[in-house]
């Protein structure tokens, strides 16, 4: 079973920086992306930045600039570098992992249980 744990948020003033760390456990697919997604209260879950196993990196046009994501193979783990942090940031970030065996399989999707990122004077 794949499960996927967050660690590295909390509170920073703007500004500031933080680092996020998902660290994925039991994945089987060799076709894969990791990513990011972030969800603020009355507002819907969106992207933030995503990693393919091979192929383009992809950011949200609001973090583009400020925040960088990288995956560590040989660790099984995406980080989310995050500077220059704003106020509408805050929010709950969850760390999301997208895999398929091969290009005919069905694709499986899972979440980490989310790590809360508030930035406020």
């Amino acid at each position: 079973q794949v499960q996927l744990v967050e660690s590295g948020g909390g509170l920073v003033q703007p500004g500031g920086s933080l680092g996020l760390s998902c660290s994925a456990s039991g994945t089987r697919f060799s076709i894969n992306t990791m990513g990011w997604y972030r969800q603020a209260p009355g507002k819907q879950r969106e992207l933030v930045a995503a990693a393919p196993i091979s192929g383009v990196i992809m950011y949200a046009d609001s973090v583009k600039g400020r925040f960088t994501i990288s995956r560590d193979y040989a660790k099984n783990t995406v980080n989310l570098r995050m500077n220059n942090l704003k106020p509408e940031d805050t929010a709950v970030y969850f760390c999301n992992y997208r895999g398929k065996r091969s290009w005919f399989s069905t694709e499986y999707d899972y979440w980490g249980q989310g790590t809360q990122v508030t930035v406020s004077s």
